[in-house]
């Protein structure tokens, strides 16, 4: 009996790497990656007769495209008979990964019938691949109206489950598949009263994300009146194919070997775009034990663009940061949701809110003490009382419930309203109140408490103010994960920033608005927050720039959107991050905010070959079974050359000793003129970061033809060692010729 616990309890699934060389050359049969698999671990299996209480191990899946391998549940003695074959290249654990618009296309300035939404640049067939937690195929965003015959090229499909059938597609939704193998691995059976076991969604985080991406035009769209206007994905005549890899809960719980099954359909069914809003909070993985970022790298090598949520566990490390991802930041549009809060001794602040009754008039305000018993002030379950708070406003402070549950336990206990004082460098995001209830800023809430203990008798009333433009944007959103990149710190990550804040799309009918259990509302639209929001509004101008540049790789495509962000507000001002108060950093933003129309002619473009990625990890010192791991069949060169700096990304990420001086640093760049006219003399701009001295070799590059490639290098010397309270320093280098402004940012960190 202790020997059957021990081997259950030491199963577990592991994603493994093989060379498909060796794998066919030692099965001349013909037989394919599945059967090779079953038949070398049916072999194994049997080897290990000795011990009958070990499970035998069991297939999940075959990977073919993404990387090659599969993904078994194993036992140490079948894991160590595998790692004794000629034909094994590495075995990773498999991991838990969670899920990281009416107005979104217009402050992107997008218009429709203009620039990139003219028609002829929408009639060519994208197709948007969403990775995430099913969809809702009935929604109105989802219909086909007015679309075409599916492209030939496509070779996906719909899968049968749960509430599903290959009829709930259509020539807008063309492929529809679900990836349960390694959750079941993990965490037994999908439990189908919580989940729909297919590609229907019962949560809302997919459904949003693809429509974002690219949800066909709704007109009337609105949260119960407010943000009212047209709902429209960013290339809304994009189709759309799901891959749903993420399993009941609150946050759903999504596995490496499905994503990888996932992402490994995608690129066979013939996406051109992967939407991937999940990953692991709370900082990267090394790229070669990190499978997306693996399986990726193919897609990548196929000419598909990736886009991927940087994370939301800000102020710590930014999430997805190989150099061919996309890594795309959250920060706030200028629309925002006023709730009006008049004290009693006048002074009055603005907080926001998302609820839509009636405004209250001046009430008495209680809090703490004067509200119930210990731990009142934080509306815990079970601290406030009836009698103290019946027909009053409620202050609650953050920190120990959530939102939903304060406002709840209000209004159960007959409180009038709430309002809600939020943490130091949290950010502002509209909740979704039952109940009337406002949420304000740190600062606010403080001049909040100190008229509460100011006065015998506090007041306040609440005025809601439904939907307003204009607000101060774009902010970073405190939540957004932030640089430096600890897998790479010679890489800037994320790459850029898009609105990811009170983002409103598509819902599932079925999923309750706050998806918290006794909320009985039910949208066609609803907001949500998060880097998985911005994620998808990169998705569909990704596919819009593709549409409109069929030859540009996906490299060039993420140079287009980072060479033309932007730093500055609807103010003119820095863009500022909610975290801090201050000004944002490219540890924030990246390169910045994405200008689509800018990136649509962007001048000059950092084109990357899929091999100069691989000579990136040769220059990181990866060793030949860690290379296998992306490529097989590539070797590194004997003699490395190039440092990882040299990459020709379209940002620089410089590392010196804290101690350097009068050291010097030298990076190179290739920059593609896509310029028109195509003859065109451009001119370096240099604003240095503190502590360092650049020059750019040669200052001048003046372009001939169309596609011309044209070098040069930049030195970055270190002239004053840095204070050590701040061991970054930031600075940019652009390139410029009349309409064209080509910048990269420079991030410089002691080290």
């Amino acid at each position: 009996m202790a020997t059957i616990s021990v081997a259950s309890l030491d199963s577990r699934t592991y994603i493994v790497h093989m060379d498909e060389s060796k794998m066919k050359t030692s099965n001349p049969s013909g037989a394919n990656s599945k059967e090779m698999f079953e038949e070398m671990l049916g072999s194994i299996s049997q080897l290990s007769t000795d011990s009958e209480a070990t499970p035998p191990p069991r297939l999940l899946y075959a990977y073919d495209t993404a990387i090659f391998g599969f993904a078994a549940k194993l036992s140490p003695m079948h894991l160590e008979s595998i790692r004794n074959m000629d034909a094994f290249v590495a075995a990773i654990p498999d991991r838990t990964m969670r899920l990281h618009t009416t107005h979104s296309y217009q402050f992107l300035g997008l218009e429709q019938g203009k620039g990139l939404w003219h028609a002829s640049n929408l009639e060519s067939d994208v197709i948007i691949g969403v990775i995430d937690d099913g969809i809702w195929p009935e929604h109105p965003s989802f219909h086909d109206h007015g679309f075409g015959p599916i492209p030939a090229r496509w070779k996906g499909t719909c899968d049968n489950g749960t509430n599903f059938s290959s009829l709930n597609c259509n020539r807008k939704l063309i492929g529809a598949r679900y990836f349960f193998k390694g959750y079941e691995a993990a965490y037994g059976r999908v439990n189908e009263t919580a989940d729909f076991k297919s590609p229907r969604a019962i949560e809302g985080h997919g459904t949003h994300c693809a429509s974002t991406a690219a949800g066909n035009i709704v007109e009337n769209a609105s949260f119960y009146g407010l943000a009212n206007g047209v709902a429209i994905g960013m290339r809304y005549t994009a189709r759309i194919a799901t891959y749903k890899v993420c399993w009941e809960g609150r946050p759903a719980t999504c596995v490496s070997s499905d994503i990888l099954a996932a992402i490994d359909q995608a690129i066979e069914d013939g996406v051109d775009v992967v939407s991937l809003s999940l990953g692991k909070e709370g900082g990267g993985v090394p790229y070669f034990d990190d499978l997306t970022a693996q399986a990726a790298f193919n897609g990548i090598r196929r000419g598909i663009f990736f886009s991927c949520s940087a994370g939301n566990s800000g102020p710590r490390t930014v999430t997805n940061t190989a150099p061919w991802l996309m890594t795309v930041a959250a920060s706030y549009t200028d629309r925002s949701f006023p709730a009006i809060i008049k004290l009693g001794n006048g002074k009055i602040f603005e907080g926001i809110s998302l609820y839509s009754g009636k405004s209250l008039k001046e009430l008495p305000i209680v809090y703490g003490p004067t509200a119930g018993k210990k731990f009142a002030q934080y509306c815990i379950p079970g601290t406030l009382s009836p009698k103290l708070i019946r027909g009053k406003v409620v202050v609650c402070e953050q920190g120990r419930v959530l939102f939903s549950q304060m406002t709840e336990q209000v209004k159960s206990k007959g409180g009038a309203g709430t309002i809600i004082l939020l943490s130091e460098g949290e950010d502002i995001a509209a909740i979704r109140y039952m109940s009337p209830a406002a949420s304000v800023e740190h600062v606010a809430g403080k001049a909040i408490l100190r008229y509460l203990n100011s006065t015998k008798s506090p007041t306040a009333s609440l005025t809601f103010k439904g939907t307003a433009y204009g607000k101060r944007a774009p902010m970073m959103a405190a939540f957004s994960s932030r640089g430096p990149n600890i897998v790479g710190p010679d890489l800037l990550k994320p790459d850029l920033t898009a609105p990811g804040v009170n983002i409103l799309a598509a819902w599932p009918r079925i999923t309750s608005l706050s998806e918290e259990e006794g909320d009985k509302r039910r949208v066609l639209f609803n907001f949500d927050s998060g880097t998985s929001m911005a994620c998808p509004h990169v998705s569909g101008l990704a596919a819009l720039l593709i549409s409109r540049h069929k030859e540009w790789s996906p490299a060039a495509v993420k140079s287009a959107m980072m060479t033309t962000a932007y730093n500055l507000d609807n103010r003119g001002s820095p863009i500022k991050d909610v975290y801090h108060g201050g000004p944002a950093t490219p540890f924030a933003f990246g390169s910045g905010h994405v200008d689509i129309q800018k990136a649509s002619d962007p001048g000059l473009l950092y084109d990357i070959h899929p091999l100069e990625y691989l000579l990136y990890l040769c220059s990181l010192n990866y060793n030949s079974s860690l290379i296998a791991r992306f490529d097989w069949n590539f070797t590194c060169p004997k003699r490395i050359t190039m440092q990882p700096g040299d990459l020709n990304y379209p940002s620089f990420a410089v590392l010196f000793k804290s101690d350097a001086h009068n050291v010097t640093i030298t990076y190179r760049r290739t920059v593609t003129n896509v310029g028109n006219p195509p003859v065109g003399t451009y001119k370096v701009r240099v604003q240095e970061p503190k502590g360092i001295s650049i020059r750019v070799k040669p200052s001048i590059l003046s372009f001939k033809t169309h596609g011309q490639k044209l070098a040069y290098k930049v030195s970055f010397t270190a002239i004053k060692q840095i204070i050590e309270s701040e061991n970054s320093s930031f600075g940019s280098l652009t390139w410029v010729s009349g309409k064209y402004t080509v910048r990269s940012p420079i991030v410089v960190t002691w080290i």
